[in-house]
């Protein structure tokens, strides 16, 4: 296509490393050449942090692209994509970056691809400030399979903070094309379910402490439904490093998945981590969406790319989503619109996020 490459502020609106996922993401699909300014202007430690430049790397590597600028704290990247490929790709973060954040830049790529991908990513399973691995598995996939494609997901060994060292391998076939989804009616909370693990040096003690803590703070609020939060120790040979933390999921009658989750750290109660997970959980349940915040935001690159109207109604709209939006409008033709639901309980907080997809055609099938 060559011409003009699209102009990209990475500081406005969020103004982290999901808007370099979005634009690499979209600019590998659509084959726009893309700048990045900016990046990451709004953090403590600007510009990429190995996690991005990771995300960067298996993009190029995933269609023969060109990066320049893909160095450690570089604030402007370039990046010209060339044609998607499938095959066996490997992403290492090297530290504890979040495998999850690597999933969801390479994801929509590999869908476009021209033959079935293997994607090794190595990192943290379980980190700070992105989905755990059990989410991803949990919540995100069953839901994001609602667009009509699937893909295997693999734990080989988890990996916590600082040093990572877990390794997920993700498998995934090439569509044609991907569904519009429609996700309006919530239902009601047929069962509440999760997992409670500690790896490492913690005894199992610390993971039944979070799953009681968890399943009695949900009790106070939802008295008359069966809770089942298994405390796990996570086998040694499965898991690289020290780390516990939880993960607790709400499934309704019409299949929503909505969930909750929190890590522990040293010198924090497991109460206090399994409290909180239920916190996140019911405060989701409280708005009457079909999907909680974290996952709003990880929907939205592919209602764009949908052949046809997505629907999805949600509690407040993150920030994250409102940033999505925006630069998947920016690389696509798809036209979002947001709309406050004011005829049901004027106390809850609830969206129409609408969606006119772009309707990209995989061109290698």
């Amino acid at each position: 296509r060559g011409g003009e490459r699209m102009e990209i502020d990475g500081g406005v609106m969020e103004g982290g490393g999901q808007i370099l996922r979005v634009c690499t993401a979209l600019s590998c699909l659509r084959g726009l050449p893309l700048r990045v300014r900016r990046i990451r202007a709004g953090r403590s430690q600007p510009g990429l942090r190995p996690q991005h430049l990771s995300g960067l790397e298996v993009i190029r590597d995933l269609c023969d692209g060109k990066l320049e600028g893909g160095e450690i704290g570089s604030t402007e990247i370039t990046f010209t994509p060339g044609k998607i490929k499938g095959g066996t790709h490997i992403a290492d973060t090297k530290t504890a970056g979040s495998v999850c954040l690597l999933m969801q830049v390479a994801m929509p790529c590999v869908l476009f691809a021209a033959s079935p991908s293997e994607l090794h990513l190595k990192g943290g399973t379980n980190a700070e400030m992105a989905p755990q691995i059990d989410y991803t598995v949990m919540v995100f996939k069953p839901i994001v399979e609602k667009f009509n494609f699937t893909f295997n997901c693999d734990i080989k060994k988890r990996g916590y903070y600082p040093q990572g060292g877990g390794e997920v391998v993700v498998q995934m076939s090439p569509v044609k094309e991907l569904s519009p989804i429609n996700l309006t009616e919530r239902g009601t909370v047929t069962k509440i379910y999760g997992r409670a693990f500690v790896a490492g040096a913690l005894p199992i003690k610390l993971a039944k402490d979070m799953s009681a803590a968890a399943v009695r703070c949900i009790r106070r609020e939802i008295r008359d439904l069966y809770i089942n939060i298994q405390a796990v120790r996570e086998p040694d040979d499965q898991a690289f490093g020290t780390g516990s933390g939880i993960i607790v999921v709400a499934e309704t009658s019409t299949g929503c998945l909505l969930a909750g989750s929190s890590l522990g750290k040293r010198g924090k109660n497991a109460d206090k981590v399994g409290i909180e997970a239920a916190e996140i959980l019911l405060r989701n349940l409280k708005h009457g969406g079909t999907v909680d915040e974290s996952l709003q935001d990880q929907l939205i690159i592919f209602m764009a790319l949908a052949n046809g109207v997505s629907r999805v109604k949600s509690g407040p709209i993150t920030l994250h989503t409102q940033t999505a939006i925006h630069f998947a409008e920016q690389l696509t033709k798809a036209k979002f619109t947001v709309t406050k639901l004011e005829e049901e309980d004027p106390s809850k907080d609830t969206y129409i996020i609408e969606c006119q997809g772009m309707g990209m055609v995989n061109p290698n099938l």
